[in-house]
């Protein structure tokens, strides 16, 4: 019986990293590259100058790469999904009537 080496695969349920980015944050970078696409296309077809187009497409496109790794950077992974599911637990539950308490079934 000979030997066989196996490889084994170590990256299992990591989450997707590139350059520094993780996670969502790389779907996010797509979304707003192919975003400035379609700026692009829509500023040239609608007869503005291309050296406008260009210099208004670059400047937004560092300003889009830098906030997405500053976000990344500051939520890390998980963090910023976290952060917006916590504003939307409420603060307190109020009920105004009494119709929920005298619905309520008691047990004997």
């Amino acid at each position: 019986m000979s030997n066989s080496i196996y490889r084994i695969n170590k990256g299992i349920n990591k989450s997707m990293e590139f350059k520094g980015l993780k996670a969502q944050y790389i779907w996010y970078l797509g979304a707003g590259v192919l975003a400035l696409l379609v700026a692009f296309a829509i500023l040239f077809i609608l007869g503005v100058n291309p050296f406008i187009c260009l210099i208004l497409i670059a400047i937004s496109g560092s300003v889009l790469v830098i906030k997405v790794y500053q976000i990344s950077h500051r939520y890390g992974e998980h963090g910023m999904m976290k952060k917006l599911a916590h504003r939307q637990i409420p603060h307190a539950i109020r009920i105004k009537s009494r119709g929920v308490y005298q619905k309520l079934k008691t047990k004997k």
